[in-house]
């Protein structure tokens, strides 16, 4: 439903909250006013050879020496239990339970020294550039640095018709009842805050007495966007044929054209006018128009939907897709966590790995067979790596942010390319090390954004975009 008019909150200003925001949830869409959002005029470079970014979060901290930085020769309490395989790359070895992906490591960029000082869990170093120390409460504030998709929605890499920012299937932490930092607009406003899916779960398996540690059960789902599913089908017609949401909106704006707020909303409008009436993003989200052999390449559980959903989204316009590998059980965390703290190598072996391989190789092939993926960056990383010893906690792995890996496939990186190098026992990086500042430069560099230029946040001082990174420039093609 279309609703601008309601009961009467007024704000500081004297105009009526609800009646400006309450357009069939915008803020739900990432629509809401700006809070003291930055006047800053970011430009973007010359069109980037990466059109569209998807990013895929391994929540808790993927094993990085039992994935991509094997080391067979090194003591049976560092090498771990999996053997390595060799790669479609000459040298590169990965491990013996991502097959598909070893096919696939031709097309990629496989960067070994990820180091940082950020041991929490949540994604902010990955999408602002932050590299520590750990802050204590990583939750969303709105003095947060903006993520990687909020600042390329603020320099003008928008979309049409389509959001520009999506991220699958929930906000990261929904399975705890946190907002953990990172991909949202931070101290730009909230307007640059990503589109955030829901999904309901549902299980083939019996559920009783398993949990995201140990034989977690496989949530079958799909990411919905609530708002858009619960807007019946209109036309132009008989949205005209109304007092229109332009019209009720525009009546708003002249309330609020004294006010530092106001420069901002036409744009808002826009968007939301294009989103609210467009068919084009309830048929980016439906996959049954999917060919059955499709469905099945990337899976039907929710991580292969979600990657699914990521390839029809950027092919409708959208250009950023975050997927948090993180899905709910009875309230509680369930399966596609990587904090393997216990049981690291039953858990990879037969849910992590084997899910990851599927539904990434699946993505990759799936893009290049369509021509899209010179033009689109996916990037597979965690917020860390895992220590080069087993722990005597089960066989388990503990945090490490040392040492980790990214994973760059597509967008403008080289092929068949492996940067930097590692010790003897993946802890420490001994060429070519990469800052989580430096991976968010990089990527910047290949939207076509220079990751020096500034933006004002709330304290009014100019902080570049990228930190304090420098793009790897031996990745880029």
């Amino acid at each position: 439903m279309f609703r601008v008019l309601g009961s009467r909150s007024k704000t500081c200003d004297g105009t009526t909250r609800r009646e400006v925001l309450q357009v069939g949830g915008l803020s739900a869409l990432g629509l809401s006013l700006p809070q003291l959002a930055s006047a800053d005029a970011l430009k973007s470079q010359l069109e980037g050879p990466a059109k569209a970014v998807i990013l895929v979060n391994l929540i808790g901290g993927p094993s990085h020496i039992d994935m991509f930085d094997m080391k067979p020769d090194a003591p049976v309490d560092i090498r771990g239990e999996f053997s390595p395989i060799d790669s479609s790359v000459g040298g590169l070895r990965v491990c013996e339970h991502l097959p598909l992906t070893a096919r696939t490591m031709h097309l990629s960029t496989l960067i070994r020294t990820h180091t940082h000082l950020y041991n929490t869990h949540s994604p902010y170093n990955m999408l602002t550039g932050y590299s520590g120390p750990v802050i204590v409460d990583n939750v969303a504030k709105q003095t947060d640095h903006p993520s990687i998709g909020a600042v390329m929605h603020h320099a003008g890499l928008r979309s049409r018709d389509v959001p520009t920012y999506v991220w699958m299937p929930s906000h990261p932490g929904h399975s705890q009842g946190k907002y953990r930092a990172g991909p949202y607009g931070g101290f730009l406003g909230r307007q640059y805050d990503p589109v955030f899916t829901d999904y309901t779960a549902r299980f083939e398996e019996e559920t009783q007495g398993r949990n995201a540690h140990v034989n977690p059960p496989t949530p079958l789902a799909e990411p919905k966007m609530p708002l858009i599913d619960q807007l019946p089908p209109i036309t132009l017609d008989q949205l005209n044929g109304r007092r229109s949401l332009l019209q009720q909106l525009g009546d708003q704006i002249t309330a609020l054209d004294k006010s530092s707020v106001a420069r901002n909303l036409d744009d808002n409008k826009r968007q939301a006018y294009d989103l609210l009436t467009s068919d084009k993003t309830r048929r980016a989200f439906d996959l049954s128009n999917e060919p059955q052999q499709t469905r099945e390449r990337y899976g039907k559980n929710l991580f292969g939907s979600c990657m699914l959903t990521a390839r029809r989204l950027v092919e409708a316009g959208v250009r950023f897709v975050g997927v948090t590998t993180e899905s709910a059980l009875d309230g509680k965390i369930g399966a596609g966590q990587w904090d393997t703290h216990s049981n690291n190598f039953r858990l990879l072996k037969n849910f992590n790995l084997p899910i990851l391989d599927q539904n990434y190789t699946a993505l990759i092939e799936d893009l290049d067979d369509r021509g899209m993926l010179d033009s689109t960056l996916v990037v597979v990383m965690g917020e860390m790596g895992r220590t080069p010893k087993v722990n005597k906690n089960a066989g388990g792995r503990d945090h490490w942010t040392q040492c980790g890996f990214i994973l760059l496939t597509g967008g403008g990186v080289r092929r068949g390319y492996v940067h930097g190098k590692s010790d003897d026992h993946a802890g420490w990086p001994i060429e070519g090390a990469v800052s989580s500042a430096d991976h968010v430069a990089t990527i910047y560099e290949l939207v076509g954004l220079d990751p020096h230029q500034t933006i004002t946040d709330r304290s009014g001082n100019a902080v570049p975009v990228g930190l304090h990174g420098r793009a790897v420039r031996d990745v880029i093609a």
